[in-house]
């Protein structure tokens, strides 16, 4: 049962993303289109209130329509994708709570209070008088809205599907920035991803000979993995090296003999809750037959940056760009 508990932790974190500075209170208009390239940035000031711009939005990210309470100050964020993506826009003195996966994200208030994003308790969120919530799709999981009682008590309740392209990571940092006012530095983050990006897709370009990786998100006995549709094997596209099992789709389960049979040249994992991932993985039998094993090609990377939606998957990008060519990168 801990094994199990320990692999849906997993890959939860897969689906569902370091500084503080105040974020203004804004006056968002209720009504409207929602528009991205007119909205106008505001400016972030602690102790005053900022003009909304004019555009407004008027749908969550999952499609719901929403209104928008007048003024934003205290928000609550579900998801350590969303909570990462405010704290970088310099909202984290927004922050009243946050959901236990957040816990380790820098940048919010000390004992700050944490519910879970699956069965948070409906009445102690609206006790803490939010003016809205930002929700990661993930929690709706289990097919119900766990929020519905937050949003029948007239709280604005938005959501963030768990993005599986880098675009639509990027998509949902621009229109948190748009919902707190702070389209500028919404933008800046972005534009910083792309640069780095696209220095990485520069030297892939030129990789002729590319290496064949495995990515491992939950260890032995029930190994996962992923195919095409998901950012990590647009990054390991990007580096300039293939997924083994480019050819699936999502999310997949993972046997021994087909890693075995793809003998990758270089196996990453972000595994962090046994003690060793990368002894565990070279220990395993038969699979020192494998060309990374041989090689000592086995490497971890950065769990959280790995597999969050958020504008630190830069980190992870970066981490498996030198993993699989230290010479190149």
């Amino acid at each position: 049962m801990k094994s199990k508990t320990r692999i849906f932790t997993s890959l939860m974190a897969a689906v569902i993303l370091p500084f503080v500075t105040a974020c203004a209170a804004i006056s968002p208009s209720p009504t409207g289109t929602p528009s991205a390239s007119d909205q106008t940035p505001s400016s972030a000031a602690s102790s005053s209130s900022s003009e909304n711009p004019t555009t407004v939005i008027d749908q969550d990210r999952e499609g719901n329509p929403i209104t928008l309470p007048e003024t934003i100050n205290k928000v609550i964020s579900m998801g350590p994708s969303n909570t990462e993506i405010l704290v970088a826009l310099g909202c984290g003195n927004m922050i009243i709570a946050v959901d236990d996966y957040s816990n380790n994200v820098a940048g919010l208030k000390p004992d700050i209070p944490m519910f879970s994003m699956m069965t948070p308790d409906g009445e102690q969120i609206i006790d803490l008088d939010p003016d809205m919530l930002i929700v990661t799709g993930m929690s709706k999981a289990g097919g119900d809205d766990p929020f519905k009682i937050v949003t029948d008590a007239g709280i604005c309740v938005i959501y963030i599907p768990s993005s599986s392209s880098i675009e639509g990571v990027k998509d949902d940092i621009r229109y948190i920035a748009e919902v707190v006012g702070e389209k500028e530095t919404g933008d800046e983050i972005i534009a910083d991803m792309e640069q780095e990006i696209d220095a990485i897709r520069a030297i892939g370009h030129t990789i002729s000979e590319k290496k064949a990786v495995y990515f491992e998100i939950s260890a032995a006995p029930y190994m996962y993995s992923f195919g095409s549709g998901m950012f990590l094997n647009e990054m390991i596209d990007l580096v300039g090296a293939v997924n083994i099992f480019a050819d699936q789709e999502e999310w997949i389960s993972v046997a021994d003999e087909a890693v075995l049979s793809a003998n990758p040249d270089v196996i990453l994992t972000s595994v962090n809750y046994i003690d060793d991932p990368i002894d565990e993985i070279k220990s395993r039998d038969g699979w020192s037959e494998i060309t990374a094993v041989q090689n000592d090609a086995v490497y971890y990377i950065d769990t959280d940056s790995s597999n969050r939606p958020s504008q630190n998957i830069i980190k992870a990008l970066q981490e498996m760009a030198k993993a699989i060519y230290p010479d190149k990168y």
